[in-house]
């Protein structure tokens, strides 16, 4: 890389940003992987709708940790306005220091009434919500995070991204699937180095970066001026440490025993009360990251099914003692890829979505359907 990656004002150090996943990057896991390493960290997406409708829980996914260097918030809509009228409130409410765009959630909730990563296909929508938002921010950068298209007979990206650049957007991320891929198979960075040579702005690289060394053969792979890392951290807050030695010229990589992993959920699960309305929500919340940090570890059938029912901090302590606090560090085990990677399959569309790249206005009332609800999850 040339030099520092710089998201507007923003300058992100290391170059490598924790991509925002529903349920997951609240902020007590972004302060986890912050204090690990993390040049960036991205709230978890609200759609443009609950915040314009200032829904609670809209408010408290983008309310951030009491020590958020930059609030980075992503935003969800389908509607030019509507996106353009969020913004107004995150910037003259002074709620982010970043914003970024989502066109690239696979969910088929979403992509079956056009939104997500379905929306690029209708390219006079997409350049207006990218140029709504720009314009609303002012001086506050806007990126967009995209897929590569619908499937690879309806490809966007390349499109997406010089509309978005002609919009004024400070950087694009690009994972390299289509939305029909969902998380399977093998990203493509082929597609992220086409679209770092057709663009002039920062372009970041997204998809299959499990380890320093991924981030490092991507970067070399794609000329990305960075990374954004998502599944492959889940459990693993520890890999942002690596990132950052790797993207310094380091050699030393966290290869965390059995005390340490304990030690990090310890952590964790206090960071959760400490951002939670209570204790028993906190730990429920946290569950879901059990058995993403055990991946690997020698913890046997009932340890795992008790910490998965954890609802109190005292009750985590007393199962993390019983572990084998000795384990050494399992190896490839606890390592590559790790939560639900789906199955290619056709996208759920509208019906005839692909056969015009306009709009009709039984698509309009299918779009404003898809922001109903209020986050991605």
């Amino acid at each position: 890389m040339a030099g520092p990656l710089r998201i507007g004002p923003v300058e992100v150090v290391p170059p490598v940003v924790l991509a925002p996943m529903a349920g997951v990057t609240n902020a007590a896991f972004r302060r986890l992987c912050r204090e690990q390493g993390a040049g960036l960290c991205v709230a978890e997406m609200v759609t443009s709708r609950a915040l314009v409708e200032r829904n609670p829980e809209a408010l408290r996914i983008i309310t951030p940790g009491p020590d958020e260097p930059v609030r980075s918030v992503q935003v969800y809509g389908v509607d030019p306005a509507t996106v353009a009228a969020a913004v107004r409130i995150l910037v003259d409410e002074d709620r982010a220091d970043h914003i970024d765009l989502n066109f690239g959630c696979p969910v088929p909730k979403v992509t079956r009434r056009g939104g997500g990563a379905a929306l690029p296909w209708k390219h006079a929508l997409f350049a207006a919500i990218v140029t709504a938002a720009v314009t609303a921010a002012g001086r506050v950068p806007v990126t967009v995070k995209m897929r590569t298209g619908i499937d690879h007979e309806h490809l966007t990206y390349l499109e997406a991204g010089l509309a978005a650049q002609d919009a004024g957007v400070a950087a694009v991320a690009l994972h390299g699937r289509t939305a029909a891929q969902h998380y399977s198979g093998a990203a493509d960075w082929d597609t992220i180095a086409a679209l770092k040579q057709a663009l002039d702005v920062p372009v970041l690289g997204n998809g299959d970066i499990w380890s320093a060394e991924d981030a490092l053969a991507m970067v070399a792979h794609t000329g990305c001026d960075g990374v954004v890392v998502g599944r492959g951290c889940q459990g693993r807050p520890w890999l942002f440490a690596d990132l950052a030695a790797a993207f310094d010229g380091r050699d030393e990589r966290v290869r965390p025993g059995m005390r340490e992993v304990a030690a990090m959920v310890r952590r964790h699960a206090e960071l959760m009360v400490a951002a939670f309305p209570s204790e028993d929500k906190a730990l429920r919340d946290l569950r879901k990251h059990m058995a993403w940090y055990f991946k690997g570890y020698v913890v046997g059938g009932p340890m795992r099914a008790a910490l998965a029912r954890v609802s109190t901090l005292a009750e985590l302590d007393g199962l993390l003692a019983q572990l084998d606090l000795d384990q050494s560090y399992p190896g490839p085990g606890a390592e590559g890829p790790r939560g639900r990677a789906g199955s290619p399959k056709r996208p759920a569309l509208p019906d005839g979505w692909l056969d015009s790249r306009g709009l009709s206005e039984a698509f309009e009332a299918n779009l404003r359907e898809a922001e109903a609800s209020v986050s991605g999850g």
